[in-house]
């Protein structure tokens, strides 16, 4: 702990972090109790469960989370262990169940998490004291959001900023077309780094930057004359159409704006083309560039006229983290007639490959004796802000051990 207050005591804002934050398996199991048990984690959207009964799971930090669609409509979300002796109960990514049953000692609880069966237990066993333990949860127009923590941070704010640029979008009323995990040889906060900027996209991503600006904002004194006329006349048509653009204010949590694409682009697509028929929600023109959306500790989304794309990172080990994609489109949508999945999952298939690349060696590169922090460009100011969030939970966190 010493040698971490240390390194967070010199970290230089506006540079990279040290080796051992890249590296040390110590210091990620301090984050995960520091950062992915204290902050709201994206673990999917409400689409995947459709029906009472469905349930899909989620990793946060150590745990795995259990998110349940009840009879009602509503969702729950409970810590997937027993309160038996500790056992997963729902094993697999997704599922259906009327009750809860641990596949260990057939415990089972129903869809509010109470017990409804121990056998074998004495006569002053209590099941009311051993219901399932359970889980905050946010559902922002279909983006489901969970907090292991039990005294979540504010969410309202973060719903307030960003919830008129999702809406529009409907995610809830979208299906997972098609859904990629990969294991990238990075550690997790190398693969955000990377994502946060595009300052290597011109050399690395051309399926991506084929439809995709690399300037991350409307006025970004690097554009040229093609954007800063594009940005302007693409501002007029989305306040015609009541769509918010304007880049929110969301510090060094979260971010979202609207921008267009670039090469007369109508999707994220290799070609531009549409990568689906069928739009989202009761969008009418195709025509609206994507709004993008990030939220710490490692969520971001891509929200098109035709789909939408939800990332998320899971850290494994300290050089191994778990990047899962799922590409959304309407719920209506026919595959094979509205979307082809080759077509609507290429380019970030391809971009998401390249970033693990990138990654991995990024990461083997802060290995080397020869390696310290290096200053971030003027484009890499997402970067500041994700190094200034991490280090303030990190410290939050060593103050509060220090307390007790």
């Amino acid at each position: 702990m010493d040698h971490l207050k240390a390194m967070l005591k010199r970290r230089k804002v506006g540079h990279s972090l040290e080796g051992d934050f890249y590296h040390s398996q110590a210091i990620l199991d301090i984050e995960l109790k520091a950062i992915f048990e204290k902050e709201w984690v994206f673990v999917g959207n409400s689409s995947e469960i459709p029906n009472p009964g469905d349930y899909i799971t989620a990793t946060v930090g150590r745990n795995s989370v259990i998110l349940l669609k009840k009879k009602s409509g509503e969702i729950s979300a409970f810590l997937n262990s027993c309160r038996h002796r500790g056992s997963l109960i729902c094993l697999g990514k997704k599922g259906h169940s009327n009750q809860l049953v641990c596949p260990y000692h057939q415990w089972t609880y129903d869809e509010d998490g109470a017990l409804v069966h121990a056998g074998e237990m004495p006569a002053d066993f209590d099941p009311e004291n051993h219901f399932l333990k359970s889980v905050s949860l946010q559902n922002m127009s279909g983006m489901l959001y969970v907090c292991i923590s039990k005294n979540p941070p504010d969410f309202e704010e973060f719903r307030k900023q960003v919830e008129p640029y999702i809406a529009p979008h409907q995610p809830f009323r979208c299906k997972v077309a098609y859904e990629e995990s990969i294991v990238e040889e990075a550690n997790w906060k190398l693969v955000i780094e990377n994502n946060r900027e595009c300052y290597h996209c011109a050399g690395s991503h051309p399926e991506l930057t084929f439809s995709l600006t690399a300037f991350a904002m409307p006025d970004d004194p690097r554009a040229d004359g093609f954007f800063t006329e594009l940005m302007p006349r693409m501002a007029k048509k989305w306040q015609e159409l009541g769509l918010p653009h304007k880049p929110v204010p969301g510090g060094d949590k979260f971010r979202c704006i609207r921008l267009p694409f670039i090469n007369d682009a109508l999707s994220m697509t290799i070609d531009g083309s549409l990568a689906s028929r069928k739009l989202l929600g009761d969008l009418k023109d195709a025509n609206l560039g994507s709004a993008r959306m990030f939220h710490v500790p490692g969520n971001w989304n891509h929200f098109g006229s035709d789909y939408i794309l939800h990332a998320s990172v899971t850290p494994i080990s300290a050089d191994k983290t778990l990047l899962t994609t799922k590409w959304l489109v309407h719920e209506d949508a026919v595959e094979g007639w509205d979307y082809d999945v080759k077509h609507l999952a290429r380019v970030w298939q391809a971009t998401n490959e390249q970033d693990s690349t990138l990654a991995a060696n990024n990461h083997l590169g802060t290995r080397s004796v020869g390696y310290e922090p290096g200053p971030y460009a003027e484009s890499e100011f997402m970067l500041t802000d994700f190094t200034n969030w991490y280090g303030g939970m990190m410290e939050k966190y060593i103050e509060g051990e220090d307390e007790k």
